[in-house]
């Protein structure tokens, strides 16, 4: 003899009786206010529309310390004939652990009797297997955190330009570094050498920005790419964004057309490290004077 469809919805209210005596405090269990009633008057008159499916939300701590985890059912209008619609969910599973969680959980619902009330099952199931899904993302999360500390890198770049006079252009120079929290130095004159060090994707805007619209005569010479397990911190070679200016010769006319002193600048690469950037930028290998 068929199942009719009012036979499956009483017993769908009286699996959602049990739920309630189970799951008795508030935030436990929920349902639309109107979702038993409306199920209640078509039961009385089944000649009428059939009422909405029924929907609700059922929520589970699940391990120590507890973890949340919400079970959300929707319900055929001939379940228990057919199979229900179960979603487990929980802020703490990444995507990946929640798809293969609720793969499971369908594969065991599934394997149950066709025409037996499923919900209460699932919901012990869920209790029962989610904890190792929790553990397989807090050890996946935990790995995933040790690889980006692996990764971490700092990049510095070694800019030349023939020239770096105007204090708009400077100001835009500093600003921006400041921004990207990039640590090197913008020597002022001709010629001009800009280095910044930071993350690699500051130091690449930094480089957007800064020739942008139309930034004649510069270029970037060199690259540098340190890989560390710490912060990056530990490798920078600059503390701070520093005006670097150094005792110019020729003329201070109008044009500002002078040349620092490239000599103390060499100085200062080696007093950082960097005394091989120096033929890198001009091509020449650098040397002290003996004074």
């Amino acid at each position: 003899m068929a199942v009719t469809v009012k036979e499956c919805l009483e017993l769908q209210l009286l699996e959602v009786e049990m739920l309630l005596s189970m799951f008795p405090k508030r935030g436990e269990f929920s349902l639309d206010a109107d979702a038993v009633p409306s199920i209640q008057r078509y039961l009385r008159n089944a000649d009428g529309a059939l009422p909405p499916q029924l929907e609700y939300r059922i929520t589970l701590d699940v391990g120590e310390p507890k973890v949340k985890v919400e079970l959300q059912v929707l319900l055929p209008h001939m379940y228990p004939q057919v199979a229900p619609q179960l979603f487990a969910r929980s802020d703490a599973l990444h995507r990946q652990q929640q798809l293969q969680l609720n793969t499971h959980l369908m594969s065991h619902i599934s394997s149950l009797d066709s025409g037996d009330l499923c919900v209460c099952e699932a919901v012990q199931w869920v209790k029962d297997n989610t904890l190792p899904f929790l553990d397989s993302c807090k050890a996946s999360s935990e790995c995933a955190s040790e690889e980006v500390r692996v990764k971490e890198m700092l990049h510095r770049m070694w800019i030349y330009s023939h020239h770096i006079y105007r204090q708009e252009l400077r100001k835009k120079i500093f600003d921006c570094a400041k921004k990207l929290n990039l640590t090197g130095f913008c020597l002022t004159g001709k010629p001009g050498v800009i280095c910044v060090e930071g993350l690699r994707e500051n130091c690449e805007e930094f480089w957007r920005v800064i020739r942008y619209p139309n930034w004649k005569h510069i270029s970037c010479k060199h690259v540098e790419n340190i890989e560390t397990e710490g912060s990056i911190d530990n490798l920078r070679l600059f503390h701070s964004f520093q005006d670097l200016q150094f005792q110019a010769h020729g003329d201070y006319g109008l044009r500002n057309d002078y040349h620092m002193d490239l000599g103390q600048f060499l100085e200062f690469l080696k007093q950082h490290q960097s005394g091989h950037i120096f033929q890198i930028l001009f091509g020449v290998e650098g040397k002290l004077s003996d004074n």
